[in-house]
């Protein structure tokens, strides 16, 4: 029961690791190379959440909403560049962090007067409502190996673009050295269009698939972001290799603590004094493992070095 219970735990742990992934894997290269602070990274999140939502029950399919809401959320994502977050490149880290603030209540007012304050239901392809046995008397949700298995291939081939291709190599040089990039010369606003297209398209790819997982509603990105922010402090600011791992001992952290920390208060105290510590204890948990890495290694597991 316990090795069944620790299996279940891995995965669901791998499952909200790789979904923060794709969150953190652009916002890290819009910090890294753009040098810019993007709270209203999260609201994309929450847009691709809907409009996959809306497209599913328009299209009768899954698949199809979750195509053309990535595409959307991208397209979002690249108007947003073009007309508001360019004008805050130049600006100081406070300007950013007020400006996107601001873009993030505005957008959660918009999807609100669009879609109402009522969580929307978003539901998985009967093809994987079900489950699937894994080993002899473990069962495990087929939409949450699905999940695993978009964030693996999404992963590589992230990682095929980042590092094989003159996309990647310019974004590479960006990261590492943005002044020495743009003294480089090249297209540098249609590199900077192109990564946050591609940072908009991952967060609809995350908001698509945890939909039928996490509630659709307003708001949905704000503690998302928060976790995401860890994700790439941890990781290494700037590196998609450090979002990866980041991203997976946060979800794997993040997924045992709540698990296992009430299931360990139960023991050493009343059952009345557990069920107010543990969610507590559990909340701060992989804050108190970013303060220990940060302090064994302050440019986190993976910086990107000058």
């Amino acid at each position: 029961m316990n090795s069944i219970l620790f299996l279940e735990q891995v995965l669901n742990g791998l499952q909200f690791g790789l979904m923060l992934f794709l969150l953190s894997a652009g916002l890290t290269l819009i910090f890294g190379i753009m040098d810019m602070i993007n709270l209203a990274h999260g609201s994309l999140y929450m847009i691709g959440a809907y409009l996959v939502a809306m497209l599913t029950t328009a299209c009768d399919s899954f698949w199809v909403g979750l195509l053309l809401g990535v595409v959307g959320t991208a397209l979002i994502g690249v108007i947003l560049e073009l007309s508001f977050l360019r004008r805050l490149y130049r600006r100081n880290h406070l300007s950013q962090v007020l400006g996107t603030f601001g873009l993030m209540l505005i957008t959660n007012e918009l999807v609100r007067l669009i879609w109402g304050d009522q969580p929307i239901t978003l539901n998985p392809p009967e093809s994987l409502s079900g489950a699937i046995e894994l080993l002899p008397g473990f069962y495990y949700s087929a939409y949450g190996i699905c999940i695993i298995g978009f964030g693996l291939v999404i992963g590589l081939m992230l990682y095929l673009l980042i590092t094989k291709s003159r996309l990647g190599m310019q974004v590479r040089a960006g990261a590492a050295n943005r002044e020495m990039a743009l003294a480089m010369g090249g297209n540098v606003n249609r590199l900077f269009t192109i990564v946050f297209g591609i940072g908009a398209a991952l967060c609809g790819v995350a908001g698509g698939l945890l939909g039928p997982v996490l509630a659709v509603q307003v708001g949905m990105g704000e503690s998302i972001l928060i976790l995401a922010f860890v994700v790439i402090v941890i990781g290494g600011i700037g590196s998609v290799r450090g979002a990866f791992w980041g991203a997976l001992i946060v979800g794997l952290i993040d997924t045992a603590s709540r698990t296992l920390i009430p299931m360990l208060f139960v023991l050493i105290m009343s059952p009345e004094a557990a069920a107010n510590a543990a969610p507590a204890v559990a909340s701060i948990a992989i804050y108190l493992l970013m303060a220990i890495i940060l302090f064994v290694k302050p440019r986190g597991l993976f910086p990107i070095h000058a």
